[in-house]
């Protein structure tokens, strides 16, 4: 089975790994918070995995594109939250 780096184009596959790796340190994050950090670990694993045999890199790409998504969005309630006022 060819490895993320050897099947896709080499900016595609730096750029899953490092989002897998911030994915990873916002779940840990976020689970040291609500005291369920195998939980939310495990959950970003699965997402990661379940999609991990797919080879075509516009499937792929909108994945990575749909967890930077939920990076972002989490990163902003955490501001929100920090702030107590709305961001836009």
């Amino acid at each position: 089975m060819p490895s993320l780096q050897t099947s896709l184009p080499p900016e595609l596959a730096n750029n899953a790994i490092r989002l897998y790796r911030e994915c990873l340190r916002r779940a840990k994050y976020i689970g040291h918070k609500q005291h369920n950090t195998p939980l939310v670990v495990q959950m970003v694993r699965q997402q990661f995995r379940k999609n991990m045999h797919e080879t075509d890199p516009e499937k792929i790409q909108k994945h990575l594109d749909d967890a930077a998504r939920g990076l972002i969005n989490h990163i902003l309630y955490e501001a929100e939250e920090m702030t107590g006022r709305k961001l836009s």
